[in-house]
């Protein structure tokens, strides 16, 4: 066990990243469509960066049981989020079949303003997850129809979609019932309600400023690009001539809300999501089950598990109408099962650790403590493509180094989750990332540079550490 008690150079531990960061740069030059190695293409680069941090690990005679235990670890501590990912697949299908999100597509098309459709967008998200603590609920049940119904404006998928996460990291952030909000003080030694309060002092600003812009953008789009009467009229027809619409279909997402105010568990709050949807579907929409299949129990079957194709001559709607149940998570799922054996390698051989180090002492000052912190939190979400290693492994590392310069742990606790939290959504092969995208169907280098709110929650930490302001001292 002798290479456990030695410590990986940070050289050594750099290549890992060096290459991976080079790989994917050259996946996206030179292979738009990731053609590179097919649709696997993230997964087998993860994979190959595994690999290498591997070998680095074995020639400084880490032994290979200890790399090992630690990648079994890293997998076995998503169980639960890809059991999670895999229903919320079903969750998508379910509702589709069933009317919910047709249901909400129509109204939307009906009562929404293409005008004010993105601020509207970012309101509504941001209240659906400060109510439920998830960004990932909040764009599976909201996010869906908010993009379909921004499709149907003739508004690009990309800029609806940013909408989405920037509304749904803002609640993510602030709501006492997220995950990441009770861990990020748990990391620093402050507690939850100070960390929220002290957050709303970046968090709210950014908020504005991402609203104000998402105004402007709307106010700049072109008539001819929001989409003509006669085309929102006609699909508009289509979905209420295909589907049964009331508002009592609205008692789904509803159901799943209160669950998950309620904080019961979220396999729970998603199963009863889609066991209501599936009542409805065999009550109000068997007219649909008919043309999936002639059997009504093998189509319920078929938009739990597998892809659901309804028919349509409605070239508009085609997106709508075809739904991924179980199945269209498994891209998604391969991508996280491989960030997290790369993730897992480099904690193993030490990496993760050196690098935070090697930031911790290169912060001379109250600054280059925060700059530290904010670089150390994004290369962890790039590199072990977690979200949640972005806040334990810079909280455990930093919380030292705050405390002697004097500043309260409430300062660590917001920058964790202004740089870690936030910015996982906009890292592809991140599992936060590869999330979004298998359920809203839209690329985070398309949407990147309208989720506004999260690559600017980082730069506003930034400036409040720059300019000293509202920075807590220890008493």
């Amino acid at each position: 066990m002798l290479g456990l008690n030695n410590q990986i150079s940070l050289t050594k531990a750099l290549i890992p990243i060096c290459v991976l960061i080079f790989l994917l740069a050259y996946n996206i030059i030179f292979f738009e469509n990731k053609d590179w190695f097919g649709e696997n293409t993230y997964q087998i680069i993860l994979l190959l960066g595994a690999s290498l941090s591997t070998v680095i690990g074995l020639t400084d005679k880490i032994p290979i049981n200890h790399i090992v235990s630690k990648i079994f670890s890293s997998i076995k501590s998503i169980t639960m989020p890809i059991v999670i990912l895999l229903l919320v697949g079903a969750l998508a299908g379910t509702w589709k079949v069933s009317g919910v999100i047709p249901a909400m597509v129509y109204y939307g098309l009906n009562l929404i303003n293409p005008s004010v459709f993105l601020p509207l967008t970012l309101i509504v998200t941001a209240v659906v997850s400060l109510t439920t603590g998830s960004s990932y609920t909040t764009s599976a049940t909201v996010g869906i129809a908010l993009v379909a119904v921004g499709t149907a404006f003739n508004i690009a998928p990309g800029m609806t979609a940013g909408a989405v996460i920037s509304g749904a990291y803002f609640g993510d952030k602030m709501s006492p019932l997220s995950d990441t909000t009770n861990l990020a003080p748990a990391m620093a030694g402050s507690d939850l309600y100070t960390h929220i309060k002290y957050m709303t002092l970046t968090t709210v600003p950014t908020f504005i400023i991402t609203f104000i812009v998402f105004c402007l953008i709307s106010l700049n789009i072109n008539t001819s690009t929001t989409g003509d009467l006669s085309s929102m009229i006609s699909l508009s027809d289509t979905i209420l001539n295909d589907f049964y619409i009331s508002p009592i279909l609205f008692l789904v997402p509803v159901l799943v809300i209160i669950l998950a105010y309620l904080k019961i568990r979220p396999i729970i709050a998603l199963s009863s999501g889609i066991f209501l949807a599936v009542t409805f579907a065999l009550i109000f929409q068997q007219n649909i089950l008919d043309t999936i299949d002639s059997s009504k129990l093998k189509a319920i079957f078929t938009s739990v598990l597998l892809d659901t194709k309804i028919p349509t001559e409605n070239i508009g709607i085609e997106r709508l109408y075809n739904s991924g149940g179980m199945k269209s998570m498994l891209w998604t799922i391969k991508l996280t099962l491989s960030a997290m054996v790369f993730g897992g390698s480099m904690d193993a051989i030490g990496a993760l650790s050196k690098i935070t180090s090697a930031l911790l002492k290169r912060a001379k000052n109250m600054f280059g403590l925060f700059v530290s912190t904010v670089i150390s939190c994004l290369g962890i979400n790039i590199a072990a493509s977690d979200q949640y290693l972005s806040i334990v492994i810079p909280g455990k590392m930093f919380k030292n180094g705050y405390e002697k310069k004097g500043l309260a742990p409430e300062n660590l606790s917001r920058t964790l989750e202004d740089s870690g939290t936030v910015t996982s959504a906009l890292i592809p092969w991140n599992t936060c990332g590869a999330y979004h995208y298998g359920v809203l169907g839209v690329g985070v280098a398309e949407y990147f540079i309208y989720a506004i709110f999260n690559w600017m929650s980082p730069i506003m930490t930034l400036i409040y550490a720059r300019f000293s302001i509202k920075i807590r001292k220890l008493k």
